[in-house]
């Protein structure tokens, strides 16, 4: 004859006790936190990221202005030494505006532009050259970031805190052995406590 060992905790008998109980119920939120509550602090926190970069995006737009101009500067002969990002260096450019006639300045280009070429380029309101505002491709990418770290950072907490409670349960389960060990030992080993 087997028997059922299956949701034990959650059954009344007598070896069940408060701190099965608690673990039981421990795990049925963990998993609900785990299924449902993570994702959606992933998802609101990605909501508000994409929103916060779309709006320094537009703001950047705003700010900024893109020109097309001429390199006119010499370009180095070696390539800067610049890990992990795309190779870029400073040189003086010129571009007419309408109005105001050629301005030159001094902005970043991609590596592998000559003399002569045109590039685009980003300015600012005091004339320094900028990196372009960010893209849609790049806010995007912000948005998942976020997202994705929210959700992790929601399965840590929710897990630290199961491990936190289960802690507690262990030991107050270790408690309840030791104060019905020296209630029954004396009675088992006919010992005098």
């Amino acid at each position: 004859m087997r028997t059922r060992v299956r949701g034990w905790r959650w059954r009344r008998n007598p070896l069940r006790r408060r701190s099965d109980v608690v673990e039981a119920w421990t795990v049925l939120a963990v998993t609900l936190l785990l299924l449902v509550g993570a994702p959606l602090a992933g998802a609101v926190a990605g909501w508000w990221a994409h929103d916060e970069a779309r709006a320094v995006a537009a703001a950047q737009r705003a700010e900024h202005h893109r020109v097309r101009a001429e390199v006119v500067g010499r370009t180095p002969d070696t390539l800067p030494s610049v890990s992990g990002r795309e190779h870029s260096y400073r040189v003086t450019v010129r571009w007419t505006e309408p109005g105001t006639g050629a301005r030159t300045a001094t902005a970043s280009v991609p590596a592998g532009t000559h003399r002569g070429d045109r590039v685009v380029v980003w300015f600012d309101s005091r004339g320094r050259s900028v990196p372009p505002p960010p893209d849609e491709t790049a806010v995007w990418q912000h948005t998942v970031t976020i997202g994705a770290c929210a959700a992790g950072g929601a399965a840590a907490v929710v897990l630290l805190g199961q491990s936190a409670v289960r802690a507690v349960a262990v030991r107050h389960r270790l408690a309840e052995w030791e104060r019905e060990w020296a209630f029954t030992e004396p009675r088992w080993t006919r010992r005098r406590a």
